[in-house]
């Protein structure tokens, strides 16, 4: 009875001594760790810290895939490390597409704001595809890691509006992450069974190499 009340005791003690913060706006003079980026000092933290305005206009379309994300993650948006949330634009032109990719951090929310986008997810369990083509208003959810992508699927540019489940959601496209680096020819052949002529000819379009 004795230890049991000392122990409540201890940690009634521990709690009243602990400190809450509101906030952590992130530091982005140092890099970022796992547990994201470290606290700015509280006397350094302004309003400035809380509002972003990155996302009232698109960046330039990548002319390969005739979209643009504009993201609004920790690096860009310190005030929102620690809180686990961000957000991001889309901007696809006619015929564009996000490509298959995944968020190894976070899970997904997307809203069309404008236009109609076809949208969908692979499940990790048995490959099955949910898709949907989306128009003004709707949304739709993508459960963190599982393989994604959005296409342009109406007649005019199309916008959406994404949040995360992570101030640091992470990002791998897929057909990057096959063609866009060294790997041997011969080892993405043995690996997507793709035959070599195909595979060069992505790296070449990707920027990949050997």
């Amino acid at each position: 009875m004795f230890f049991q009340a000392f122990f409540i005791f201890s940690l009634l003690f521990l709690s009243s001594d602990a400190a809450v913060l509101d906030f952590c706006v992130g530091d982005l003079s140092v890099p970022d760790g796992p547990g994201g980026y470290a606290c700015k000092k509280p006397s350094a933290v302004t309003a400035n810290d809380f509002v972003f305005s990155g996302l009232a206009t698109p960046v330039k379309l990548n002319p390969l895939i005739k979209a643009a994300v504009t993201p609004a993650f920790a690096p860009q948006f310190p005030g929102l490390n620690g809180l686990g949330i961000s957000m991001a634009r889309l901007d696809l032109a006619i015929g564009g597409v996000i490509p298959m990719h995944t968020h190894p951090g976070a899970s997904e929310v997307l809203y069309v704001v404008t236009g109609e986008i076809c949208a969908g997810f692979i499940s990790s369990s048995d490959n099955k595809v949910f898709f949907k083509n989306l128009k003004q208003g709707d949304i739709m959810v993508f459960p963190q890691g599982l393989l994604h992508f959005q296409i342009n699927s109406g007649k005019t540019t199309g916008l959406a509006i994404v949040s995360f489940s992570s101030p640091t959601p992470g990002l791998q496209i897929t057909d990057f992450a096959l063609f866009a680096n060294d790997l041997a020819t011969e080892l993405v052949q043995a690996t997507t069974f793709l035959d070599a002529a195909t595979i060069k000819k992505l790296k070449g379009v990707l920027g990949g190499t050997n």
